[in-house]
């Protein structure tokens, strides 16, 4: 598995603006709080700003992780590409196929509510039609599908337009929350310890819903062959990113918590932004934040059809999927079979889901699940940074503790909550979780008889990758061999 970026995905198109857009995007902050604050609030009640805080800890070492290992190992397939060269090849492979299983769900758990929010705004009543709203969220993603095959420039000047307007909302919003009068439940410092959870389990459960709250960073990952300086770029975005939708999302669930009571936020669901809208600027401030969710959440459809899109490829580039999905478009240099692949599986799931019955048990069923998965190849990455950096982390305090100690941390941490929460999870997110990754064993095994290259890698190994690269070269890598990288002073 080589490591250079020559083989059809379009280079330099990304800045480090651009990609720091596309991680704040990717992590979607107003859809997940739309679409996980109330699931997060029956889980752990109060503690929902704990949860969040306690799990961006972890969080951040797996983003040092990626960061560190996307500097000696640019490619489209991230985790799949390090953790099969690092630990081994099958679970890398499984690494990959979660991020795909947990990002095709997420085209129905994602579609849904912009179908849903969409009706909302022309007629309140049209919103808990779920068929209706299966097809309007349809077209939705049809659209973004759209706007992913027309390549990467197309796809960060859509994300600029609305990704800008709905943070312009949010940080409106966190500062009227501010200003407001009057409160349901008075602020307690307390909601940032541990003691309203439910024991280890319930701790477990709340993180795994809070990992889903931070999900999506990793989209620079992915986009790191058609980023400029990406060895640098992609760990800074996904770092300032990461920083930037915690802040918001401490802000929102102290609000919800403060402005809204338990009964308030159980039964709004997925719509409890547009109630705290309502709370905070009687009349139109349940539109507008509406509004900034439904721009969130087509937002996030599009780096989620990057993530998964781009990891197919990488999948079909290395033979452990078919090959037609490395495939990639001579006009748009963009991997059109995968993205058709994508969307022919999404829009058979739209229809599962538009005769499943109610939008709320979907949503919850499905974060859970996505949570599983998230934790799975989130945990494998850390290993993965600690495993390639193994011969470098003595040499100093600030390599132990940014290259060992805290990447391990994350992974530990993702790794117990993955554990600790099957038991308190329903058949059904059980059932899409674990049924959904181990369908991954059934390709890896025809394809790995079938001889792939990707299951004989060249060993990830960062002290000989940085000893034999030239810190004074090119940003952009000439050709070389699998094991060879640009320095990183990361």
């Amino acid at each position: 598995m080589r490591t250079t970026t020559g083989r059809g995905l379009q280079p330099n198109v990304l800045g480090t603006f651009d990609t720091i857009v596309m991680a704040v995007a990717g992590s979607a902050p107003a859809y997940s709080l739309a679409a996980t604050t109330a699931v997060l609030f029956g889980t752990v009640g109060l503690a929902g700003p704990a949860a969040l805080l306690y799990c961006a800890i972890p969080m951040l070492g797996i983003v040092l992780a990626y960061a560190r290992l996307g500097r000696i190992d640019v490619n489209a397939g991230a985790g799949y590409s390090w953790v099969g060269r690092t630990l081994h090849p099958f679970l890398g492979f499984l690494s990959g196929w979660a991020l795909v299983v947990s990002a095709t769900v997420f085209m129905v758990a994602g579609s849904l509510p912009a179908g849903a929010m969409t009706l909302s705004l022309i007629d309140p009543e049209l919103a808990d039609n779920t068929p209706l709203a299966a097809a309007v969220g349809a077209g939705w993603f049809l659209m973004m599908l759209l706007v992913v095959l027309g390549g990467a420039r197309l796809t960060v000047r859509a994300q600029l337009l609305m990704s800008g307007v709905e943070m312009l909302i949010l940080v409106a919003f966190v500062l009227a929350a501010v200003l407001h009068r009057g409160h349901a439940t008075a602020f307690d410092w307390s909601w940032f310890g541990f003691e309203h959870f439910d024991g280890p389990a319930g701790f477990a459960s709340g993180a795994l819903i809070a990992a889903f709250y931070y999900w999506g960073w990793d989209v620079t990952s992915n986009l790191s062959e058609e980023t400029r300086n990406s060895r640098r770029t992609a760990g800074l975005a996904a770092l300032v990113g990461v920083g930037v939708v915690f802040l918001l999302f401490e802000a929102f669930t102290v609000a919800v918590n403060v402005l809204l009571s338990a009964g308030q936020i159980e039964s709004a669901g997925a719509n409890v932004l547009a109630v705290l809208g309502q709370e905070i600027w009687p009349g139109v401030g349940g539109k507008l934040l509406i509004l900034a969710v439904l721009l969130s959440t087509v937002a996030t459809l599009e780096t989620t059809l990057i993530q998964v899109t781009r990891s197919l490829f990488a999948m079909g580039r290395d033979r452990t999927m078919p090959a037609a999905l490395g495939t990639v478009h001579r006009r748009w240099n963009t991997p059109w079979v995968a993205i058709a692949a994508v969307g022919a599986a999404a829009l058979l799931m739209f229809g599962a889901a538009a005769a499943a019955g109610s939008m709320g048990s979907i949503l919850r069923d499905a974060v859970s699940a996505i949570g599983l998965q998230i934790a799975f190849y989130y945990g494998l990455a850390g290993i993965a940074a600690v495993v390639a950096y193994k011969g470098m982390l003595l040499t100093s305090v600030r390599n132990f503790l940014v290259g060992g100690a805290w990447p391990l941390l994350g992974a530990a941490f993702m790794l117990w909550a993955f554990v600790e929460s099957l038991g308190e999870l329903s058949t059904t997110s059980l059932t899409i979780g674990l049924g959904g990754l181990l369908a991954g064993v059934v390709p890896m095994l025809v394809y790995w008889r079938k001889g792939s290259a990707y299951y004989r890698p060249a060993r990830l190994d960062a002290a000989r990758a940085l000893a034999a690269a030239d810190p004074f070269g090119p940003t952009r890598p000439r050709a070389r061999r699998a094991d060879e990288s640009l320095a990183t002073d990361f």
